[in-house]
């Protein structure tokens, strides 16, 4: 079981009680006389400070333990698995294709091939071909890739 660094409040109030038990006590012990009423007025606040400076003593050095001050460390990032990487795109590779569409980019399927290793492993229902006047080319749509966990990075 460990304890809290805190200090105690309950232990203030014990020593309080304690304190005023001992004062009240001590003068209403004897029948008073007027010679031996100082003294005990005086052995009765001489416990209260001894009690007090204890105290005071006791909670200071929780407090320096508390206050225990460590240089700065800057937080680099941890390096991304390889197996959540796979899902980082290049994002050179979004381009504008006119005859595909003239308000949506694509991802171009070539250059992924060539910056992207898992190319084939993207989802199929993301892909677009289209015809260009010449040739058919083949892209991925940016906003259909986001939607199943992939991100543009630019590196």
């Amino acid at each position: 079981m460990t304890q809290s660094n805190r200090p105690q409040h309950h232990r203030k109030f014990i020593a309080i009680v304690l304190s005023a038990a001992l004062a009240v006590t001590g003068i209403s012990a004897v029948p008073a006389r007027a010679d031996n009423d100082v003294g005990k007025v005086v052995a009765g606040i001489a416990v209260l400070g001894i009690l007090g400076a204890a105290l005071h003593r006791h909670n200071t050095r929780d407090r320096r333990h508390q206050q225990v001050t460590r240089p700065y460390q800057p937080q680099h990032p941890k390096p991304i698995p390889q197996h959540f990487r796979r899902y980082d795109l290049p994002a050179r590779c979004v381009r504008y294709f006119p005859n595909y569409s003239h308000e949506e980019n694509l991802v171009a399927r070539g250059c992924l091939r060539k910056n992207y290793q898992y190319e084939a492993s993207l989802p199929q229902q993301c892909r677009v071909t289209f015809w260009n006047g010449d040739k058919h080319r083949t892209g991925y749509r940016p906003k259909c890739l986001t939607k199943r966990g992939y991100r543009l990075i630019t590196h």
